[in-house]
């Protein structure tokens, strides 16, 4: 019998307004808040699961 390694990949998505200068500036705000833990995904985030043989 072989022996296989799965890989599972869940996906998490969640869409924020923020007002800013730019793009940029946009993205490093929201991901600021995201390092400190101001913004946390879980399971009513969740958008799909792959699986994937490696």
């Amino acid at each position: 019998m072989k022996t296989f390694i799965i890989e599972i990949t869940e996906t998490l998505q969640k869409q924020i307004q923020v007002e800013a200068e730019s793009e940029e500036d946009a993205i490093s705000k929201i991901r600021n808040q995201y390092q400190k833990e101001d913004i946390i995904l879980d399971e009513s985030d969740y958008v799909n699961t792959s699986f994937g043989v490696l």
